[in-house]
């Protein structure tokens, strides 16, 4: 979907050319919120990737890596993202379903549990499916509003 790797990516799947790197950060620097919390999820699911690959390989060091990279999205940026005065409902069970997904990674980490590493991604799935659903709605906003 998206053309650059996320800067949330571990660093051997992030470009090594210096041109490339600058443009990403490029974009994250211009985007907008709405396509921060996607670049959020994109650097979420490579990791989830990552660790599980680092797992079945018995590579536990990259496997802690890339779970704490995910634990992280999910506390600083998806959970720290929540506008828990204005969001409602929905953000209270985003909230939730944030805090439930770091419990399982945990759990995933200590346990080399992959079943619960595939248990966050399908969790998480819809979420990041629904979030890139609202894109032309808020592209559409921004025109008008831009129009007026």
């Amino acid at each position: 979907m998206y053309g650059q790797a996320s800067p949330f990516s571990p660093r051997h799947q992030r470009p090594n050319n210096a041109y490339t790197r600058v443009g990403l950060e490029t974009e994250v620097h211009d985007a907008s919120p709405h396509r921060l919390i996607a670049l959020l999820f994109d650097g979420l699911f490579a990791n989830l990737a990552q660790a599980e690959g680092a797992m079945l390989g018995g590579q536990r060091e990259l496997k802690t890596q890339a779970l704490m990279r995910v634990v992280r999205i999910l506390d600083e940026g998806l959970k720290a993202g929540l506008n828990m005065e204005e969001g409602g409902e929905l953000a209270l069970q985003l909230h939730g379903v944030y805090s439930f997904c770091t419990v399982r990674i945990t759990h995933a980490n200590l346990r080399d549990d992959l079943e619960a590493l595939r248990e966050v991604r399908r969790i998480l799935t819809p979420v990041r499916e629904a979030w890139g659903q609202i894109t032309p709605a808020i592209d559409r906003a921004t025109d008008q509003a831009a129009a007026a």
